[in-house]
């Protein structure tokens, strides 16, 4: 009997593929509206003034800028690490 190891594996597979308690697409799909209609996010529901507005975008885009010139900066100096590395040692 060597193949105990390999039936076992296979009802063992069989028994993880039954359908069980798993919901079909259609039950999702009904507890998904009502759960959304009353599990409602207080902060979602907070407005932003039109200054609030434009002063997170400006805080942003000065972020942004901030980011975009320490990345190549960054990326400069490995570039010139490596020029100055193949240099020396090639």
């Amino acid at each position: 009997m060597g193949f105990g190891g390999s039936v076992s594996a296979m009802i063992t597979s069989l028994k993880n593929n039954s359908r069980g308690k798993r919901q079909s697409y259609f039950d999702k799909k009904q507890n998904h509206s009502k759960s959304k209609k009353q599990n409602k996010n207080p902060l979602l529901e907070k407005k932003a003034s039109p200054e609030q507005l434009q002063e997170i975008r400006m805080r942003l885009k000065k972020e942004n800028k901030r980011n975009t010139l320490l990345i190549l900066a960054v990326t400069f100096i490995v570039i010139a690490l490596a020029a100055v590395f193949a240099y020396f040692y090639f």
